[in-house]
């Protein structure tokens, strides 16, 4: 799989925010230099890869990642190969039930172009990339917004329901330090455009 790369926009994204926003320019000073990176998977990679770190810490969810592709021959794994292998096989290397049939469903919309290949998603605007993520069982709106930033390198997403997002911006932007609720966060963020993405990672990194 090809070397995961830096975001092009980052450091034009980092001078536009630290003047449309000044408490945002003292998070993005706190931080760092952005280190954000766009991981070039195939969208069938990424998303059963998203699937199995679901509700799991990064350890457990890496060595089960491992165990899946193991299990067809450790190479990279396609959606016609997902026909050949048994669910004992699969729920050996750790996958729940609800986990399992979320993969089947992804690997039968690939294989039938429901969900595109990665080079077919490029063209689209980022809303109707999600809409198609988001036909495949188990995969939410956060799911398909973790895809348009970090595997296709979108500049200008706002996953304004997460919570890590919430609480950086409880923390640095209502000084009560309370949870605020997504569409608070949503209208503060339209002066970030158009680089709401790399403003989420600032946020996430500021509360590490």
């Amino acid at each position: 799989m090809p070397e995961p790369t830096p975001l092009p926009f980052a450091r034009a994204a980092v001078r536009r925010l630290k003047e449309a926003d000044p408490v945002l320019r003292k998070v993005i000073e706190g931080v760092g230099p952005c280190r954000a990176l766009a991981h070039p998977q195939d969208t069938f990679e990424a998303i059963l890869q998203a699937i199995t770190y679901q509700q799991l810490n990064g350890k457990a969810a890496s060595t089960i990642h491992a165990r899946v592709i193991k299990c067809f021959g450790g190479k990279a794994v396609r959606p016609e190969h997902f026909s050949r292998i048994g669910d004992a096989d699969l729920r050996a290397a750790g996958l729940s039930a609800n986990k399992l049939a979320a993969m089947r469903d992804l690997a039968e919309k690939c294989a039938r172009g429901v969900v595109p290949r990665r080079k077919d998603l490029e063209p689209l605007a980022d809303q109707e990339i999600i809409e198609r993520l988001t036909r495949v069982r188990g995969v939410g709106v956060w799911t398909a917004q973790m895809f348009l930033m970090f595997r296709l390198g979108r500049p200008d997403v706002m996953p304004s329901a997460d919570f890590g997002i919430r609480k950086a911006f409880g923390v640095h932007f209502r000084k009560s330090g309370r949870l605020p609720p997504a569409d608070a966060v949503d209208r503060h963020a339209r002066a970030w455009a158009p680089y709401r993405t790399v403003a989420s990672w600032y946020l996430w990194r500021s509360l590490d």
